[in-house]
């Protein structure tokens, strides 16, 4: 494709420090903090704002303890979110329940909707100052001497515009389309992916996450907003296709039971608010994430497996990363955004791979879990040591 040249000069782009593409959690959040440290920032998205999207809505100590810092865990509160004081662990008949202690101003875990965090986290970002475009989505990149300079963007009804930006952020997925446009590759990948069914249950009286576990399969129950749970049943890609492909509700129901007949019987009891959603798996992957003005967060850059629901703890630290290094400027301070985060993130994604692999016992999933717990609890130890060493938070 060839580089798209900016308009002359005598036509002046609109400008703008940063263009970040994707307003959910990492975009949104790395808009918020952009802006709240004075950059003038544009964020885009295809979708209309405070729509909905996959997600297994769970945080992890790391990701609430962002929110405080940001002074936005009250909203999400406020919000209706429910406190999660335990979290259980179920190993065919044998549960091991923990108790999440208040620390660091935290009192508990939360998992809001995204129809909750992606919209508390954009008008955070819009009372900084940061501008958003809704229904609109990037076509190009502009480049000038080898190095990203703006954006071409279209509209849903057709408008087309450019606008020019020191440095474009994709925080658009997976399937980034600003990592396809600057030939961002991988250079780590995983070995494993699992498909997934959920949805949502009114009236099942369950409080605290729980994560089940048999060979072969896998649950979670993650309370909610609106007094739901999100339960999800996940199992290997094959195993996916094979078993929840041709009916999803009866293969959603079997797997479930298998896994843990007695929530299975909850669920039979309880009622089902909306539709199901599946996903039928992606192998995680680093991308490299970094280059002449522009740059990679979120899933865009590091996605792995949403089996440990660690995605959105992931894209709120991701996000103050890349603000660190964009306050610095300059390409080695982007360059140290992508080590930092790969040390942070490499124990994470490579336990989560084994676990996704479905190639354990029972006792060596618990094994898997234990080292799961050990790097998140690095991870919540740099969120701390952020705040304790007067790091600035945004606020």
């Amino acid at each position: 494709m060839e580089a798209v040249e900016p308009q002359p000069k005598s036509t002046p782009l609109p400008r703008y420090d940063v263009v970040v593409v994707g307003a959910r959690c990492a975009g949104a959040a790395t808009a918020m903090l952009l802006a709240r440290r004075g950059f003038r920032v544009l964020v885009v998205d295809r979708e209309r704002y405070g729509t909905d999207t996959l997600s297994t809505h769970a945080l992890m100590r790391g990701g609430v303890l962002q929110l405080h810092r940001w002074g936005i865990l009250d909203e999400v509160k406020a919000a209706g979110t429910p406190t999660v004081r335990s979290t259980s662990f179920h190993y065919g008949d044998e549960v091991v329940e923990i108790q999440i202690k208040p620390k660091e101003g935290v009192d508990g875990l939360y998992a809001p909707r995204r129809t909750v965090i992606d919209r508390l986290l954009v008008n955070s970002a819009r009372s900084a100052g940061a501008e958003f475009r809704y229904e609109t989505r990037l076509v190009d990149l502009l480049r000038s001497d080898n190095r990203v300079c703006g954006a071409r963007l279209t509209t849903a009804d057709g408008e087309s515009f450019q606008v020019g930006a020191e440095l474009v952020i994709g925080a658009d997925g997976v399937r980034s389309t600003v990592a396809s446009l600057v030939g961002a590759e991988p250079y780590k990948t995983g070995r494993h992916a699992t498909g997934v069914v959920f949805s949502y249950w009114s009236d099942t009286d369950i409080s605290g996450y729980h994560w089940c576990y048999r060979p072969g399969v896998s649950v979670g129950v993650i309370p909610t907003n609106d007094g739901l749970a999100c339960v999800f049943v996940s199992v290997s890609q094959r195993r996916f296709h094979d078993e929840i492909g041709a009916d999803v509700a009866a293969g959603y129901q079997r797997l479930l039971k298998e896994c843990n007949p007695a929530l299975g019987a909850v669920v039979e009891r309880a009622s089902r608010t909306e539709k199901y959603r599946g996903f039928a798996g992606q192998v995680g992957f680093f991308r490299q994430s970094w280059g002449p003005g522009w740059a990679l967060v979120g899933d865009a850059g590091y996605f792995k497996d949403p089996l440990t629901a660690h995605g959105m703890t992931d894209a709120l630290i991701d996000a103050e990363l890349l603000v660190q290094a964009a306050a610095q400027g300059g390409e080695s301070a982007l360059g140290e955004y992508q080590r930092a985060r790969d040390d942070r993130a490499t124990g994470l994604f490579d336990v989560t791979d084994a676990i996704a692999s479905y190639d354990w016992d029972l006792t060596k999933v618990a094994e898997l879990h234990r080292l799961l717990s050990d790097e998140m609890k690095k991870e919540s130890a740099t969120v701390t040591n952020w705040s304790q060493d007067g790091r600035q938070d945004g606020r």
